[in-house]
Formats: structure tokens, sequence, C-alpha cells
């Protein structure tokens, strides 16, 4: 049981590292256009995989 919970956490930080990337690669324009700042990217993705 905790193996899984530690694998779950690795995968989860894993996702969030992933999105982070991506959407860093996004044009301010690009951004702008799905609705959120540059600034706002890292609490996205924690909120999205801190569940």
């Amino acid at each position: 049981m905790f193996v899984a919970y530690v694998l779950s956490k690795i995968r989860a930080n894993q996702r969030y590292r992933k999105t982070v990337r991506e959407l860093s690669q996004y044009s301010d324009e690009q951004l702008t256009d799905v609705g959120i700042s540059r600034f706002e990217i890292n609490a996205i993705a924690l909120r999205q995989y801190s569940q």
C-alpha cells in the first residue's frame, strides 16, 4: 500500500513537470488564447495533479 502511494505521487509529479514544460513552450499570445497567463502555469499544473 505504501509503495503504491509513493508511486502515485511520483507519477503525479512527472505529469506536473510535463504540463509545466509543455505550457512553458507556448507563446504569450497562445497562452492568452487559452485563457491563462505565463505566471499561472505552475499554479494550474499543481492544482491539476495535487489531488
